[in-house]
């Protein structure tokens, strides 16, 4: 096969350049699209330069196109920090998933700073949940009544209302599952959610965003409460958010040392919506998705690693091993992003499409001094709830002689007991 015809991204670009709108997650049928869509994108072939000339004009602008396709969509990496939120969350819904006991289920909470993979990383532990269960029963729900064909969803995901109310938190969740919300009051709507979540099989919540609540005001003391209620529900409850331990959420709560969890008083608020059966605490786990750290000669090498498993991804035509990870790159990176996850991805993003726009199709210390970071995407996030990362300083000013950095070093202890850091 020749590279006329052999090279990815030679094709109709409409499968890689216009796939259409990113699913919404926050309703069932986007839900559903995402987790059965995700991980199916095709990364271009990489070519030569030898193989990239012998293309067609036409087929060598289709092949760009599918590399910056490529470069926009690098796969979600684990890092040693996702992994034990994995392996808190896999283990924590799996487990309250199968109990038969009416007791209530543990939650968790999943803590850190904003672009570092926190709502990602849920997402994808939920989704790998969910085709496990479905393929368990057949992708019937269990638990429906004899002669109903509910829609079974096992996970539901819903972000936090900027500003919360109970009734404004319940119709997020509702809307996930396309229930009319019309003419509601509060305690219609706490049914309402109770009658969804039973009606469906769901047997996690993930709410996103949480830390937008501020607990100085009345609604948002109820919203938790309310959220709090929800663990009657018998599911797993999943509350992720930047700073949960600064954020005031858990002020009501207590360490408990022997667990190593979170423990909440009884809910005040939904007791008189009918959803609490028992008067026992509500328990989370904690666990926290750090940025990565330079401190260490293993907090050195996992970053290391890290920039290694993202080399192999960039379709750049003149890149050679160790391009990410030689020399002071590792800590000219780390400089730029600060450890943070979604600040390398859109560095490394913008700096290959500089090096294709270019013709340099090379990442070194140059060229991404001229890359400016930017989060476009920032607007639908709060940055009054820390959910937008500063930026460090970067390009020429930066430089300086090869050493260990301290400039960007945590000036302040991480997350509090029962952190993944």
């Amino acid at each position: 096969m020749t590279p006329e015809h052999g090279a990815a991204g030679a094709g109709d670009p409409v499968s890689f350049v216009l796939p259409g709108p990113p699913p919404a997650r926050e309703t069932l049928a986007g839900w559903q699209q995402w987790r059965a869509t995700r991980g199916s994108f095709t990364p271009a072939q990489q070519l030569d330069k030898a193989a990239w000339r012998a293309l067609s004009p036409r087929r060598r602008m289709l092949y760009d196109l599918h590399r910056a396709a490529t470069h926009a969509n690098l796969p979600l990496q684990q890092t040693p920090m996702s992994q034990v939120v994995t392996r808190v969350l896999r283990g924590r819904i799996e487990s309250n998933a199968l109990k038969h006991k009416p007791s209530t289920r543990a939650g968790v909470m999943i803590t850190g700073g904003g672009y570092q993979g926190k709502t990602e990383t849920a997402c994808e532990v939920a989704a790998g949940f969910e085709d496990a269960w479905l393929d368990l029963h057949h992708h019937l729900n269990p638990d429906a009544l004899a002669g109903t064909r509910d829609l079974h969803a096992p996970v539901a995901y819903a972000q936090t209302p900027v500003t919360a109310k109970p009734k404004s938190t319940c119709k997020a969740i509702l809307g996930f599952y396309g229930a009319d919300t019309k003419n509601m009051d509060l305690p219609d709507l706490v049914r309402q959610v109770a009658a969804s979540i039973r009606d469906h099989g769901t047997k996690a919540l993930l709410l996103d965003d949480i830390t937008r609540l501020r607990m100085h005001r009345a609604d948002d003391q109820d919203v938790l409460d309310l959220i709090r209620a929800f663990m009657s529900m018998h599911l797993t409850l999943v509350l992720i958010g930047v700073d949960i331990p600064g954020s005031g959420l858990l002020r009501e709560g207590r360490h408990d040392p022997r667990t190593g969890q979170w423990a909440f008083p009884p809910s005040r608020h939904a007791g008189a919506h009918g959803l609490e059966a028992t008067q026992t605490e509500r328990r989370f786990d904690l666990v926290e998705l750090d940025r990565f750290r330079y401190d260490t000669p293993a907090q050195i090498t996992a970053w290391t690693r890290h920039l290694a498993a993202i080399e192999q991804q960039l379709r750049l035509m003149d890149a050679v091993p160790g391009m990410l990870t030689g020399g002071a790159m590792p800590e000219y990176l780390y400089r730029r992003t600060s450890g943070v996850v979604g600040l390398l991805e859109r560095l490394i993003e913008d700096g290959c499409r500089e090096a294709i726009d270019t013709g340099t199709e090379y990442l070194d210390q140059a060229l991404l001094d001229n890359v400016t970071l930017s989060l476009p995407d920032a607007s639908s996030r709060d940055a009054a709830a820390g959910e937008i990362p500063a930026i460090p300083p970067g390009g020429g000013a930066g430089k300086r002689k090869r050493g260990r950095s301290t400039v960007f070093d945590d000036r302040g202890p991480a997350a509090g007991t029962g952190s993944g850091s």
